[in-house]
Parts: structure tokens; sequence; C-alpha cells
């Protein structure tokens, strides 16, 4: 049985990641068309998607 509408229910790990990544793509397309040029630039990118370069 469902739990009642507007109650809160804990996500599973796959789905907490699932959701991530989602999240990531959705925020990539909107840097894409948010750019005149062609693509992305990988330094946008690892900004968009929030890549710490320094520990690389």
């Amino acid at each position: 049985m469902a739990p009642p509408l507007g109650t809160p229910t804990a996500l599973s790990d796959p789905e907490c990641v699932a959701l991530a990544e989602i999240e990531l793509c959705g925020e990539l397309i909107i840097a894409a068309s948010a750019v005149e040029e062609e693509r992305l630039s990988a330094d946008r990118i690892d900004e968009v998607l929030r890549v710490d370069t320094e520990t690389r």
C-alpha cells in the first residue's frame, strides 16, 4: 500500500544517484543552451558539474 499523498518517503541509494545524475544533466543542458559557442569548454563543464580541479 502506498503512503498517503504528501508523506515523505526514503529514497534508495540507486534512486538518489539517478536523481543526482538527472539534475546534473539538466544543469549541463541549461549551460550549453546559454553559450554562443558550439560547445561548452572543459572548464565550463567542470564548473557546472562542480568538479574540484585542484584535487585531480
